[in-house]
């Protein structure tokens, strides 16, 4: 039998290619972009398994209700707190494309942890200013404790370039354990022991209803008052107000922050509440983590390989709990 899988959005003919090429030749890829409103309907209700970017603008009113026998709903990106779940068919599971773009927002984190440990902005401000701070210390990441908090796909590709240069992993996830090593790993509930730990946290854990505010002043003071605190993830996974202030009364402290709290993909605009980037205890970068040539491709070829999993009758990879769809 030949399985067809839909595409919810518009995909441009080198992703075409990619997609084609991961389905195989038994598969048959119906684009909804292509299609009249009848077509449309058809499409929906013959999918064997759909690929969505975010069903909420992809699909028309009522169209969700007519996928009617798919095995899958993979979404391309790994983060979706922004996609109206709820409005999905209950019965049919959903996967994020966990690990999507783990790589490169690895390097940025590390590229981030290393920047705040060497004091580079810092220094090179006082360059600019004709200060040659010489003697004043920096410090070495080998030997420290590398924290990370969400232990999936970005998490072991950070695991992976911290320990490479020498930095002791301890990590926890939901179930306190992985085939990857590390030193230590637990289940978030020990979370409070990874953050006294940790001398840089890297945070790449979903933003979940769990997870949101996750990290609050009772949290921030548990760490070290030089610790670096790296986001990849969400800003509402860290409370603004309380890292702001954290970051006042603790300046040996660093946050290095990628992923801000209101960002122009998600809410149209890029604000915050408070004036980070005014405190020379920030870097900061505009969620960039992920832009590199070549991850388009990458991520599709990933969100494939899921949605073939599922077509097999295998378990799909990052499928959401009923928790996570409640959004």
């Amino acid at each position: 039998m030949t399985n067809t899988i839909v595409v919810t959005f518009n995909v441009r003919p080198p992703e075409r290619a990619v997609i084609a090429d991961s389905a195989g030749a038994d598969t048959r890829i119906v684009y909804l972009t292509d299609l009249d409103d009848a077509g449309r309907l058809n499409a929906l209700r013959g999918a064997s398994a759909l690929l969505a970017r975010d069903t909420g603008k992809d699909l028309r009113p009522g169209e969700a209700d007519q996928i009617l026998s798919a095995v899958l709903i993979q979404f391309i990106t790994a983060g979706i707190d922004f996609v109206k779940l709820s409005a999905l068919p209950a019965g049919i599971p959903v996967a994020s494309n966990g690990g999507a773009y783990a790589e490169p927002m690895a390097e940025h984190g590390l590229a981030m942890a290393l920047a705040a440990a060497k004091r580079l902005l810092p220094e090179h401000a006082a360059l600019v200013r004709g200060e040659f701070n010489q003697h004043t210390r920096n410090r070495m990441l080998a030997g420290k404790i590398c924290g990370i908090l969400g232990f999936g796909g970005i998490g072991i590709a950070t695991a992976r370039l911290m320990r490479a240069i020498g930095m002791r992993i301890h990590a926890v996830n939901r179930r306190g354990l992985s085939d990857e090593p590390t030193d230590w790993i637990a289940p978030v509930s020990d979370l409070d022991t990874l953050l006294a730990a940790a001398d840089v946290l890297i945070v790449c854990t979903p933003l979940t209803p769990a997870t949101k505010g996750l990290l609050g002043e009772r949290e921030l003071g548990l760490m070290k008052p030089d610790a670096i605190l790296v986001n990849l993830a969400r800003g509402e996974i860290v409370q603004e107000d309380a890292l702001f202030a954290h970051l006042q009364t603790h300046p040996a402290f660093t946050a290095c922050i990628d992923a801000w709290w209101v960002e122009p993909i998600r809410h149209g605009a890029f604000r915050t509440d408070y004036p980070f980037l005014s405190l020379p205890n920030v870097l900061g970068s505009p969620h960039n983590s992920a832009s590199v040539p070549g991850m388009t491709a990458a991520a599709l070829r990933r969100a494939m390989a899921n949605v073939r999993r599922a077509l097999a009758g295998d378990a799909p990879r990052y499928a959401l709990g009923a928790d996570e769809r409640m959004g």
